[in-house]
């Protein structure tokens, strides 16, 4: 019940159009063409089925603030991993 009672609304702002932050959808590719979406979401909302992380993982951490044509690198349990930012959106990318 804890919980519930710290929840708190996070409203997008315009402002934030273009870059990285909490709640955006995120476009990935690497240099092998590979390409990635994410859903950057709270602790209670991780769902790996539908690639939401959360804002603690170390994807999230290295996208924060991040626009379109940033490089991204992340370092993983394999190593450090890199990335290219090619979209950014707040509502879902549709297929």
């Amino acid at each position: 019940m804890k919980r519930l009672e710290a929840v708190k609304i996070v409203d997008h702002d315009p402002r934030q159009n273009g870059k990285v932050f909490f709640g955006a959808w995120v476009e990935l590719e690497n240099e092998a063409g590979e390409t990635v979406r994410y859903r950057i979401v709270g602790p209670d909302e991780i769902d790996t089925k539908n690639n939401h992380i959360t804002i603690d993982s170390p994807m999230a951490r290295a996208l924060i603030g991040k626009q379109v044509d940033d490089e991204v690198r992340v370092n993983t349990p394999s190593g450090v991993r890199e990335w290219y930012i090619n979209h950014i959106r707040y509502s879902p990318f549709e297929d």
